[in-house]
């Protein structure tokens, strides 16, 4: 996975790179205008900070906020970690992180009378097992399941793990928590129109016009 990050009015002119979930025990290695974060016991880079990145990659100045890097742009990035004795291991990623899925079966969870267990069709074959706390959970509808890796509109980064005791892979979104265009200010799933295909990218754009 590969969630990237470019905010120079807050950090200036660095590019936050994350890969891997953060781990208990982490070093860091800074040279070169480069900041690598890593695992102490393994080694597994754990993300990249680029602290001056517009001198490898100058078209960034004009993007803020969370940045979809290209094929060639990972490229250049592993070009210059090589050339500067780092390991060349980021991954060119453009899985979505927000697809459509469906809910086909809500059991309640057995240590928390407001939280439900979900088993959610994504349309990868497999189906994602995801706790959720909305209000308005049920069988047979179509929602916003943001994956594991995905940065939500807030900042907030969507990874594996467990609630009350109970696993969790994602999670099922509201329309506030997407910034969706006039979207109720209060918890609760959103539900979507059945012109939504189970397993495709969510659209961000068609959807401002959800609650017009």
């Amino acid at each position: 996975m590969l969630i990237t990050s470019y905010n120079p009015n807050s950090t200036g002119d660095t590019m936050v790179l994350i890969m891997n979930p953060d781990v208990g025990e982490q070093s860091v290695t800074i040279h070169d205008k480069v900041a690598r974060i890593f695992a102490a016991d393994t080694n597994q880079t754990l993300g990249y900070n680029f602290l001056a990145v517009s001198e490898i990659l100058p078209e960034i100045v004009h993007e803020n906020g969370q940045i979809h890097l290209t094929e060639e742009q990972v490229a250049h990035l592993n070009q210059y970690l090589g050339d500067h004795d780092f390991p060349a291991d980021v991954r060119y990623d453009n899985q979505p992180k927000f697809v459509v899925g469906y809910v086909k079966s809500v059991a309640d969870h057995p240590k928390a009378n407001h939280l439900q267990i979900t088993q959610t069709d994504i349309g990868t074959g497999k189906d994602v097992q995801i706790v959720s706390g909305s209000p308005n959970m049920r069988e047979d509808i179509k929602v916003v399941v943001a994956l594991s890796g995905a940065m939500m509109p807030d900042g907030q980064i969507i990874w594996p793990g467990k609630l009350r005791g109970v696993e969790s892979d994602g999670m099922i979104c509201s329309g506030r928590e997407l910034g969706l265009k006039n979207a109720p200010q209060v918890p609760g799933v959103l539900i979507l129109p059945d012109d939504y295909q189970v397993g495709d990218a969510f659209d961000f754009d068609k959807a401002q016009h959800l609650f017009d």
